[in-house]
């Protein structure tokens, strides 16, 4: 079998050359980094499970209108998707203060926001990804002025969305990360949603106990992390009882080096 061609690598995936031309396959890794990378590890299963939520939302959102990347989920731990131009923003979405926004405004982490904040992060791992302003993105042409417009109407539906798709399984949705890429047709260009949702970029806690179900359980060395992503995927109904066999083998598989 001929070697696929690598595009890209980043810290939880990696792109591969896909069968026909505009489109890439999306490996989902196991590799767990924090604080830019500054701590890193791994979640056995991981890539496994974020596969499938990322598909299941994807397809979700495609189908109240959102445009997106993902065409159709391959195996395990693949997606077939669109090729993009990655606009190189970080969007990310706040119903509640954690994180980094409790540490900058020194508001108790849990404490429900007014309304919903959006950020936006330049997409720079040397600088440590930096807070910037509509005014950073719109001076140095990062986005249009159009763009920006699409990517926030963009970004509230799929808050509205997720929010009430979570809150239906006892989840309530802190924050969460959406990054956002240009597909071209002659000279025009449209924005589409890219990347994944998972728990790698949502904060999802249990809404009864508080519970974290995220990426957070690994940057704040909770333990846990890999059945608090099981227990998203078993809330969204996409774990029936008995797969986590599936999972392990899947796991032993890939350290062996199948």
């Amino acid at each position: 079998m001929a070697r696929r061609r690598q595009i890209y690598e980043g810290k939880a995936k990696i792109l591969y050359e896909g069968p026909e031309p505009g489109t890439l396959i999306q490996y989902f890794k196991d590799d767990a980094t924090a604080f830019n990378a500054q701590k890193k590890g791994t979640i056995s299963g991981k890539g496994v499970l974020n596969n499938r939520i990322s598909e299941h939302v994807f397809t979700l959102l495609g189908q109240i209108g959102v445009p997106t990347h993902f065409i159709r989920r391959l195996n395990m731990r693949e997606q077939l998707i669109r090729q993009v131009e990655i606009i190189p923003i970080e969007v990310v979405l706040r119903n509640v203060a954690a994180g980094t926004l409790s540490k900058r405004l020194g508001i108790e982490e849990g404490t429900q926001l007014p309304r919903t904040i959006i950020e936006y992060y330049y997409k720079d791992d040397a600088l440590g990804d930096p807070l910037v302003s509509e005014e950073h993105i719109a001076c140095f042409g990062w986005a249009s002025q159009d763009e920006m417009h699409d990517i926030q109407d963009m970004a509230i539906r799929v808050n509205d969305f997720l929010s009430g798709l979570f809150a239906g399984i006892g989840i309530r949705l802190v924050d969460f990360k959406l990054e956002f890429g240009r597909i071209w047709d002659n000279d025009y260009s449209r924005v589409i949603l890219a990347d994944e949702i998972s728990p790698d970029g949502c904060r999802l806690w249990d809404a009864e106990t508080g519970e974290k179900l995220d990426k957070d359980r690994f940057r704040r060395d909770l333990g846990g992390e890999v059945e608090a992503y099981q227990e998203v995927a078993r809330r969204l109904g996409l774990m029936p009882e008995g797969e986590n066999a599936v999972l392990d083998l899947e796991s032993h598989r890939k350290r062996r080096g199948r």
